[in-house]
């Protein structure tokens, strides 16, 4: 009877597989170091990529900070021009306020009211004066709240009876004081281009 050797062949078989386990276990290894280094690498990419796009809204967000304080800057002197040109308007029409005051209450002075006193103080006018009725001092009022372009608000603040004359020559008025406020007249309105004229080299 023939006897074989099976033990030396199954060890090498074993072996065999050991060694095969352990190559495909390193070219595993090898394997996912690399997938883990490549995955890395493209992080890093994209990690960069979006640093420099930051860098550039951040510089693109600077710039657009500075114009908007410089066009700020610019509406600011705007307004300043705007407000320096308003006041030498209105310092050149209030240098000749009272001609134009004096003129209007002319205009708006009905016949039968005289005007004794006027007294200006700020943008008020205080007047006193007569009238031949109660219904010439009415007039007045309406025609100062009414239609006149330098003046507003009229506000009577007294009024009697009072006599004028002596003997039989003195006759019964009615006295009155009213407080008058001025206005600026709209562009157009009378004394208002004369105004501008006047302040115009």
């Amino acid at each position: 009877m023939i006897r074989i050797n099976l033990l030396p062949h199954r060890e090498a078989k074993r072996k065999q597989k050991q060694a095969a386990f352990v190559a495909m276990l390193a070219a595993g290894g090898v394997v996912g170091a690399a997938v883990v280094l490549l995955v890395g690498a493209w992080n890093a990419s994209r990690i960069s990529v979006q640093n420099e796009r930051n860098l550039v809204l951040k510089q693109a967000s600077a710039e657009l900070d500075k114009k908007i304080g410089q066009i700020k800057t610019l509406k600011e002197e705007i307004e300043a021009l705007k407000a320096r040109q308003q006041a030498v308007e209105d310092l050149q029409s209030d240098r000749n306020q009272p001609v134009y005051v004096l003129d209007e209450l002319v205009r708006q002075t009905p016949d039968g009211v005289y005007l004794k006193s006027f007294r200006q103080d700020g943008l008020k006018v205080t007047l006193n004066g007569y009238a031949q009725s109660q219904e010439r001092v009415a007039e007045l009022l309406r025609n100062v709240s009414g239609t006149s372009a330098w003046l507003e608000r009229p506000n009577l603040t007294e009024v009697k009876v009072a006599a004028v004359g002596q003997g039989k020559a003195s006759r019964k008025v009615v006295e009155f004081q009213m407080d008058v406020a001025i206005k600026r007249p709209a562009a157009g309105a009378p004394g208002q281009d004369l105004a501008k004229a006047a302040g115009t080299p």
